[in-house]
């Protein structure tokens, strides 16, 4: 069991931390308008009333931040309204952010996107990039990547940072507009150079890979550490990745075991496995199985299938954890049921045996196969032999021959020597077409990634 690296994203994907920036954004104060030193409030409440803007959009804010009056967010909906309603570009904004969250108002998302759009006709950067989400998203508006790039370009070159990241993920995935790997990289520097921690998270992977710019490790972790830094659970998992296997810096358990922690502690699965396997191996930490067993169900409750496999396995055999091959057979499933090879394989030896499950060599054979179409070797040594007995499988030997043949090639040591033993079953015509069907399943039947 060893330390899984972070791989990188589809493009497509738009980072959590960023939706969550988005969708949990404060009201949008205006320093031209808005003083808030102990107001009056009853001349501002008589101004607002009279139909001065300034005031109207002052006594929004303090109805929503609730300074100097108590908070009430319907009367920070109306307040905000009537200086929309009078132009008003960063109460237009407020205002669409609140239909947005249900805030004082039903929520709305066509509504949310028609004052957006108010404002940022009028150039305003942040409802620019809000509209771009919307586009992105298709909420309010029908889902339109041409129009979410050309409204995160706006904001961007306004010098949003939030836009300048997303324009760069348009660029990276090539929705909206050409995939372009230099332009992504650039627009993720723009938004990284102004401290946006998931631009130089991202950035930093790209000079590791090398796309978009010159493959340059120091420059990766550069980039990572300044994420990390900022707490960054993504940067953190692979400054803590890079630390435990040496690469671009000297290798150091106890710095893996650190930035494991930070992005673990914030609920990043994947750390959550990895500090449990640290726990596990004691490396950069002292040796603790009820530790390692500890983070690893974190990681496993999250439904992360390499850790419901090591939590499985524990259970298997009692380690830092009561000795339990029900719970065992629990947690193989749910990682085989999400597609994890190696959890096949086990909950298929478990039914062999009977163990936490009724034997069934049918159900065996069924997992078997799952594992040994994605390269297990141990799965299509198993496969093989249940097919030379006969054992849930009609018996076949050639069949049998294949799948150990496979086995064989991919390094399980007993395939060979179970192969040897098939073969003398079989006519040589039938062993030729065998040995035909063993170069097929060898091409189809590799390891994936």
């Amino acid at each position: 069991m060893s330390i899984i690296l972070y791989a990188m994203p589809p493009p497509t994907d738009w980072h959590p931390m960023k939706i969550r920036t988005f969708l949990l954004a404060t009201i949008l104060l205006n320093p031209a308008s808005y003083v808030c030193a102990s107001p009056d409030i009853a001349a501002t409440q008589k101004s607002a009333e009279q139909g001065d803007i300034a005031a109207q959009f002052k006594l929004g804010v303090m109805y929503a931040e609730g300074q100097g009056v108590p908070q009430n967010d319907q009367q920070a909906a109306t307040w905000f309204r009537k200086a929309a309603a009078q132009g008003d570009v960063t109460a237009q904004g407020n205002l669409g952010l609140m239909y947005f969250q249900g805030r004082g108002v039903p929520r709305d998302y066509s509504q949310a996107a028609a004052w957006f759009r108010k404002a940022a006709a009028q150039g305003n950067a942040d409802a620019q990039a809000k509209l771009g989400h919307m586009y992105k998203m298709g909420k309010g508006v029908s889902q339109d990547d041409r129009q979410a790039a050309d409204w995160f370009r706006k904001a961007a070159e306004q010098g949003n940072a939030d836009a300048q990241y997303f324009l760069g993920a348009i660029y990276d995935s090539g929705r909206g507009v050409p995939q372009d790997d230099r332009q992504a990289a650039a627009w993720y520097r723009k938004a990284a150079e102004q401290g946006d921690s998931t631009a130089q998270s991202t950035l930093g992977i790209m000079y590791g890979s090398g796309r978009g710019v010159p493959q340059d490790g120091q420059q990766a972790i550069a980039w990572f550490r300044k994420a990390a830094e900022q707490g960054d659970d993504i940067a953190q998992l692979i400054l803590g990745s890079r630390y435990a296997v040496g690469n671009g810096v000297p290798q150091d358990y106890q710095q893996a075991a650190t930035w494991f922690r930070k992005a673990a502690e914030q609920g990043n699965a994947n750390a959550q496995s990895n500090i449990g396997q640290l726990y596990l191996n004691g490396n950069g930490v002292p040796q603790d199985d009820r530790q390692a067993a500890a983070w690893l169900r974190k990681a496993a409750e999250q439904g992360y299938a390499i850790a419901q496999v090591k939590l499985g396995m524990m259970y298997n055999i009692g380690r830092g954890v009561p000795q339990d091959d029900r719970q065992a057979v629990a947690w193989f499933r749910k990682a085989a049921e999400q597609g994890d090879p190696e959890a096949q394989y086990f909950i298929g030896r478990e039914y062999v045996a009977g163990r936490g499950v009724p034997q069934d060599y049918q159900q065996a054979a069924s997992w078997f196969r799952k594992a040994a179409e994605k390269g297990n070797a141990d799965a299509q040594f198993n496969l093989g032999v249940m097919y030379g007995l006969g054992h849930g499988v009609p018996p076949d030997f050639s069949l049998a021959y294949s799948w150990l043949s496979v086995a064989a090639a991919l390094g399980n040591e007993d395939a060979s020597k179970s192969r040897e033993d098939v073969a003398k079953e079989l006519s040589p015509s039938q062993l030729a077409a065998a040995q035909q069907l063993a170069a097929k399943y060898f091409e189809q039947y590799q390891p994936r990634n």
